[in-house]
């Protein structure tokens, strides 16, 4: 008789969620760790689902033989993806593109917010000053994407309505739509930075992306350029952007992710008046846990079967591979 599988979970399910897991496999042993237990608890896991935001003994996990599948509940895996996980014949998949319309709106709220001087209105709001200042357009400009995965196409969907130009990179430049003026290879990044007055990561976290958007990618973009972060802040080197900020060779920066998160209270990019900061709420949902746990419950579904998860990743690169975006 076959044991039943152990499944690990770290991420905020409720009682529903592990009910609907448990009818998708009923012989599963379904252990809730919660941040708390998890790392104690994965050496006995068959497949993990989660994201673990403690440190986790991953040598001891994958030395142990047992887990086979790691399906993360974030679309970053730099809580996963260390060496001893991509060596082992552990399966990772993500939830790649899973909030793409979640980071599309925070984008566009963190925009915005930098054009129409939100931040400079509020605080007039707040000290009771009816007083026209200067705001900015962004119908006309162009903008720039930098990752045209899951979140990055999203992003450009919402953005072609209002008459912008859009030029993107990616290591897969395929399937371009017809809203993207340009699709460049990943290594045309100057050609992007160059041409665009706003310039939006969406770029993954891995050995070449880390801290890739240093002092000479600043100094490529156009004098005033607006600089929004959706991806990971440790793509940034955060000193030279701060640089870049005070010197005004970027007009402005949004920032959803920081190098270190939460952004210390004495950085300077607190009180820039150009600066809008929020706290990695970007793929953050009324219905994110619903909607991962059906995720999960349909690649359970294709792991019983034999067959790879959706979002399988390609452990070397850190993301999965695109293959159909029509999906």
């Amino acid at each position: 008789m076959t044991a039943p599988l152990n499944i690990v979970l770290c991420f905020p399910v409720e009682q529903h969620h592990v009910d609907q897991m448990q009818n998708t496999l009923p012989s599963a042993n379904i252990i809730n760790a919660g941040q708390s237990g998890v790392n104690d608890a994965l050496p006995q896991a068959d497949i993990f689902c989660g994201h673990a935001k403690v440190p986790v003994d991953w040598k001891r996990v994958v030395n142990g033989g047992r887990l086979k599948w790691i399906q993360s509940s974030a679309a970053g895996l730099d809580h996963c993806l260390v060496p001893e996980v991509i060596d082992s014949p552990i399966v990772v998949s993500s939830a790649s593109g899973l909030f793409a319309d979640q980071v599309a709106e925070q984008t566009m709220a963190i925009l915005f917010s930098l054009i129409r001087s939100m931040k400079v209105f509020h605080n007039q709001q707040q000290a009771r000053e009816f007083v026209r200042r200067p705001t900015n357009d962004l119908h006309g400009k162009t903008v720039g994407i930098v990752g045209f995965g899951g979140n990055g196409r999203r992003i450009a969907e919402v953005l072609a309505p209002f008459r912008v130009r859009i030029l993107a990179t990616d290591l897969f430049p395929n399937s371009k739509p017809d809203h993207v003026e340009q699709l460049l290879p990943a290594d045309d990044l100057p050609t992007l930075l160059k041409e665009s007055d706003i310039v939006i990561l969406c770029i993954p976290l891995n050995k070449q992306t880390d801290r890739m958007f240093d002092k000479s990618k600043f100094a490529a973009m156009k004098s005033n350029a607006i600089f929004v972060n959706v991806a990971r802040g440790q793509c940034v080197k955060e000193c030279d952007l701060v640089d870049a900020i005070q010197s005004g060779q970027l007009s402005a920066a949004g920032l959803d992710v920081t190098e270190s998160e939460p952004l210390p209270v004495e950085s300077p990019l607190w009180d820039h008046p150009n600066v809008i900061i929020t706290p990695h709420v970007g793929a953050q949902s009324a219905i994110r846990v619903d909607t991962t746990v059906d995720m999960f419950c349909t690649n359970l579904k294709r792991f019983l079967r034999n067959e790879p998860p959706i979002n399988v990743v390609d452990k070397s690169l850190g993301f999965p591979v695109p293959t159909d975006w029509e999906r």
